[in-house]
């Protein structure tokens, strides 16, 4: 089977960004070009061997090429997301096969370039993904999942169980390419013209200015940090809003430094050290210098590194009144759609006296004494919508911004509440608590998100229970109104949670929400074997889109198509790979031998039995132990863990059919 594409992982936008992070930023000799990005590619990756795969489809991005003595590589900084976005866009509308890194394609023809063939033969009425290779290079289709996956996330192209069809409109070029398919030169030269800064270009997202919104512990903050992984930290400027905030701390202000002066002797001369009698002595003072805070810091990058996008995150926006700390700035955030601002302000003596300092008086930040947002300035900010003693935001205020909404995606199923031994779900209890919250408040803003608490390894604490979510719960939620959580006792105040019965009252608090306790990992999944759901025999998953398995064999399939995809990983990274997955799973989907004699040795019950709770399998001269303990009904932990892996980065996607 041949590969148009490497199979070394899923490309994704973050993988282009963090091969720049390894890559030289210059041309240099070959061999040492090849020691530094070894050595950095040890240091990001834990010591996978660069040149062995990796390097294929770093190569096959056109992300560098190599001649017999020298090292080119495209880019001379690490890309932002936005900037791997835009290229991978560029890329895959201009890549073709074969290619010089596709030495599986055994194809005399000229290359023809993928995206655009794609597209005229869906336009032609041709669908099968493996019959269109056939026809066009003669080989089987091998790495399929890969393939469609960059397609379907970068093309205009759409892949569905091997099927394909147009996902957008799109103007297309040429159907082949006329340069030499060994030629490393110019299959590297086909991607220059790809522009990823795009300054005075209308783009698709013209959205410069947003606020994400939601329950308190939804994960706004999270979104934000997920969305600029791969920005260096120089380009990201972060402050928080409250209620003593003004424009002086937000933009900057004259204030008292210290510095110091020559010490000057009776007869006015300057006085000298006696130690080497050379060092003028001096003296602290206190004078007064113009400090600039996190929006001056931030508007000052974006205009010092215009191919950089530069972010300001502003925290709790609505704790502190906007329009005071704002103040003129708020004309500013009206941009026109190149992300420049539509109006200029005059900037006051004290501003445009620094920014001519530190800038130059004919740079553009300062131009003709004014302030201009440029297009590479972002401004994320985020808002708990239950925040109480909080200043309005106006209308016209909120209008200059995009607003988009984080929901409760009730994700944490791994978390436990202890409450001195007795083990609940957070899952559990979140949602009943939330569920009563918007029947008897009426309002998702005093809901429960998934990261309300932070707690470590997982584990929420009967203290960290009391003193944070119950307190919220009583003093915020059932302050002013009933939503029927706390326990069902006339006499109940906030302080019998610190009795000494303190632990009976929890627990009725529990029983009065319908939530029982959890007694333990192994027994769980002792209950799960146990099974036996006459109602859910019937259901089956794909992975994929393969063929259909039973819940039994789950992980077993699951192993196969890992392995076809990372054959290059050892038994021991992949069951590092598997474990590292956070979230609820079975504690022992996966085993070595070692792993596995010890689970029958501490596991309670008959031996045999326990045995077949694995499905063992050989792989490169090691055996490992697959799980088959799958539950239904309240023990299901399949829909938790097909979730975990479909939001990875693995390429797999679990459904059930």
């Amino acid at each position: 089977m041949a590969d148009p594409i490497c199979r070394w992982r899923n490309t994704s936008i973050k993988q282009v960004s963090e091969f720049t992070q390894v890559l030289p930023h210059y041309p240099m000799p070959k061999n040492a070009a090849r020691a530094l990005v070894e050595k950095q590619w040890h240091e990001w990756d834990g010591g996978n061997d660069f040149f062995k795969t990796p390097y294929q489809l770093a190569a096959q991005l056109g992300l560098y090429y190599e001649d017999d003595t020298m090292f080119y590589p495209r880019f001379n900084h690490v890309l932002t997301i936005d900037e791997a976005r835009r290229y991978i866009e560029g890329w895959i509308r201009r890549y073709y096969v074969p290619n010089p890194y596709t030495g599986s394609i055994r194809y005399e023809g000229q290359p023809i370039i993928l995206n655009s063939q794609l597209y005229q033969a869906a336009l032609s009425g041709e669908s099968d993904l493996n019959k269109f290779f056939l026809s066009r290079l003669n080989i089987d289709l091998g790495n399929k999942d890969i393939l469609s996956n960059i397609l379907n996330n970068f093309s205009d192209i759409k892949v569905e169980n091997g099927m394909f069809s147009i996902k957008k409109e799109a103007l297309i070029g040429d159907l082949t390419s006329q340069n030499d398919s060994g030629d490393k030169k110019a299959f590297f030269d086909t991607f220059n013209d790809i522009q990823v800064n795009k300054p005075n270009i209308k783009t698709e997202n013209t959205s410069r200015q947003i606020i994400y919104y939601g329950a308190p512990g939804t994960g706004k903050s999270h979104r934000i940090k997920k969305q600029l992984e791969g920005v260096s930290k120089e380009n990201i400027f972060r402050t928080t809003f409250h209620p003593d905030s003004d424009y002086s701390t937000f933009v900057g202000a004259y204030k008292p430094t210290k510095a110091k002066k020559p010490l000057y002797g009776l007869n006015g001369g300057l006085t000298v050290r006696l130690n080497d009698g050379k060092d003028d002595l001096d003296e602290d003072i206190i004078t007064y210098k113009f400090i600039p805070q996190a929006f001056l810091n931030a508007y000052m990058q974006a205009y010092r590194k215009p191919n950089e996008n530069v972010y300001l995150i502003i925290e709790e926006i609505n704790r502190g009144n906007c329009a005071q700390i704002f103040g003129d700035l708020f004309q500013l955030l009206d941009r026109d759609e190149y992300g420049v601002s539509e109006y200029t302000i005059k900037a006051d003596a004290d501003l445009k006296a620094f920014l001519e300092d530190e800038m130059g008086e004919d740079n553009d930040a300062i131009k003709d004494g004014e302030l201009c947002l440029p297009s590479n300035l972002y401004i994320y900010a985020t808002m708990n919508t239950s925040d109480q003693s909080l200043f309005p935001i106006d209308s016209a205020f909120k209008r200059r911004w995009d607003w988009e909404y984080e929901p409760i995606k009730y994700k944490n199923t791994d978390w436990l509440i202890d409450i001195d031994g007795l083990k609940y779900r957070w899952n559990d209890f979140q949602k009943e608590v939330n569920k009563r919250i918007l029947k008897n408040i009426g309002s998702e803003d005093k809901m429960l998100g998934d990261y309300f608490v932070n707690p470590p390894k997982n584990i929420i604490s009967y203290n960290l229970f009391r003193n944070k979510i119950l307190f919220y719960l009583w003093n915020d939620v059932c302050k002013d109104s009933d939503a029927d959580i706390f326990p069902p006792t006339e006499d109940f105040s906030f302080s019998r949670l610190y009795d000494e019965d303190s632990k009976l009252l929890i627990i009725s608090m529990m029983d009065k929400l319908g939530l029982k306790h959890d007694d333990g990992d192994d027994e769980y999944e002792d209950s799960m074997f146990d099974s036996d759901d006459t109602n859910t025999a019937s259901i089956k998953y794909s992975i994929n889109g393969g063929e259909s398995v039973q819940k039994t064999y789950l992980a077993t399939e699951l192993f196969k198509v890992y392995t076809s995809l990372y054959p290059d990983l050892s038994v021991s990274e992949i069951i590092s790979n598997w474990r590292n997955l956070q979230g609820r799973k079975p504690k022992h989907l996966i085993e070595d031998e070692d792993g596995y004699f010890t689970y029958l040795e501490k596991s309670k019950g008959d031996r045999t039995k326990n045995e077949k709770r694995f499905e063992p399998r050989e792989y490169k001269g090691e055996k490992v132990y697959l799980w088959k303990g799958w539950g239904d009904g309240p023990n299901d932990n399949i829909s938790p863990f097909m979730e975990l892996v479909n939001n990875s980065d693995w390429g797999i996607k679990i459904e059930r059919i």
